[in-house]
């Protein structure tokens, strides 16, 4: 991984609150003409620094290391017949191994899933990444967190390629491939899935569309209905998808419940076990327990909890509250239940 210099810090955290990051102008450059992946814009320097940080912050207990992998092509080709249009995309995402790991034996993977739109797997914030990476690796687990095409710091180019629902699932999913592939040590029969908001959305559709590959997911505060969260969003961000995917709900319904994980309720065949909060101010409630709802209608056996007003809204039980390392708590047993470190 290349690392941003540590003297350079002060002076680009500076620049960057004087010029919030546009991750889609200037045109980004490719990752062979700047040597890292993505041009010179604020949001890829913020990038860089919050990889160093991920090194800070975890190099005692973990190895931590960033690597590219390939998935599916471009969901949408800005010039079809150019060259080198329909290639595999490159991705990119982070591993987290426990230093202490006995590698002669088979050890659990968990693959965790940023939220957002339009965001990456970051270090700090409200998600508190991590604090989480950190309490999973100290129970044995090595992490692979994947930041999928449309994720930020990486240049105009990836943000734009983002396929709502759909190809970013297949990025996921390949992440998991690419550490199975890499580290023999890892039990393939023994990979869980977790996520929040967006993550937890394809933490979903990762399990609805390949059951087999995943003993245990958790889902919290998922996006779980796109029909229902286009009814109460604000008109710009429902112009992010209406732009992706070509029309607004209205005039597409179909492919909003096509990339909507409550419309796969039938295919839950992986233990789950799904959180949401009564207020939550991102994913509104009424979306998971639609999803609920769904699953209950199909016979489908899983775990979940509506907290009721837990302080903290959408990240109440990833922050540093009592109640959310009570949570957290849940969770892990849950995932210990399934995935033995």
């Amino acid at each position: 991984m290349r690392l941003f210099p540590l003297f350079l810090l002060p002076i680009f955290l500076a620049s960057a609150q004087q010029a919030p990051p546009n991750p889609t102008v200037p045109p980004a450059r490719t990752a062979a003409q700047t040597g890292v992946a993505g041009g010179g814009s604020n949001d890829e320097v913020l990038k860089q620094i919050d990889d160093l940080m991920w090194q800070m912050k975890l190099q005692d207990i973990s190895t931590v290391d960033k690597f590219a992998y390939t998935s599916l092509p471009p969901a949408r080709e800005p010039n079809p017949t150019a060259q080198g249009a329909g290639n595999p995309m490159i991705v990119y995402a982070y591993s987290f191994v426990p230093k202490n790991l006995d590698r002669a034996k088979q050890h659990p993977l968990i693959v965790y899933v940023h939220g957002g739109v339009h965001s990456s797997f970051l270090s700090g914030g409200e998600g508190n990444g991590a604090h989480v990476v950190r309490e999973l690796v100290e129970q044995g687990y090595t992490v692979v967190a994947p930041d999928y095409r449309g994720s930020t710091g990486y240049g105009a180019a990836y943000y734009r390629a983002i396929d709502y629902g759909g190809r970013e699932n297949d990025d996921v999913f390949a992440a998991r491939a690419w550490m199975l592939e890499t580290y023999k040590f890892l039990d393939p029969k023994r990979v869980g899935i977790m996520g929040w908001s967006h993550g937890g959305m394809i933490t979903l559709m990762n399990i609805f569309e390949h059951p087999a590959s995943f003993a245990c997911a958790y889902a919290g505060v998922p996006v779980s209905d796109l029909v229902a969260r286009m009814g109460y969003k604000t008109e710009s961000y429902r112009r992010i998808f209406s732009e992706s995917f070509g029309k607004d709900a209205n005039d597409n319904v179909n492919e909003y419940l096509r990339r909507s994980p409550y419309t796969y309720a039938s295919k839950l065949a992986t233990p789950l076990l799904i959180h949401s909060n009564t207020i939550d101010e991102d994913v509104n409630v009424l979306e998971v327990r639609h999803l609920i709802a769904a699953l209950k209608a199909e016979g489908k056996q899983f775990e979940s909890k509506i907290y009721e007003a837990a302080p903290g809204g959408h990240h109440f039980n990833r922050i540093d509250t009592k109640l959310a390392r009570e949570s957290r708590s849940e969770v892990y047993a849950f995932l210990r239940r399934y995935l033995k470190p």
